[in-house]
């Protein structure tokens, strides 16, 4: 099954015409990442065995997903909301 979340318009940071997703796909075993570009958009896949650590970073509105791989990349979804937010972090923890 596929879990499709997109981070909120009015969160800022570029979110307004383009906004975060992240697609969890647990047949595959993969995490999609896809920030917006101005001719489509920019995706990043991770593999669920080289995801090291998950967490959520709380902001006054909005939360933003934090995905470190075991070697060392990071990668900062922004804008979403408390629900998707927590829901993300516990498909992938």
């Amino acid at each position: 099954m596929a879990y499709h979340f997109t981070a909120s318009r009015v969160s800022g940071d570029g979110n307004v015409v383009f906004p975060d997703q992240i697609i969890i796909d647990d047949d595959e075993n993969r995490v999609i990442y896809q920030k917006g570009t101005l001719l489509g958009y920019k995706s990043t896949t991770l593999r669920f065995a080289a995801i090291g650590c998950v967490s959520m970073s709380e902001g006054l509105l909005f939360r933003d997903i934090i995905i470190e791989t075991n070697g060392g990349h990071m990668i900062k979804a922004r804008g979403f909301s408390t629900m998707d937010a927590k829901r993300i972090v516990k498909l992938l923890s």
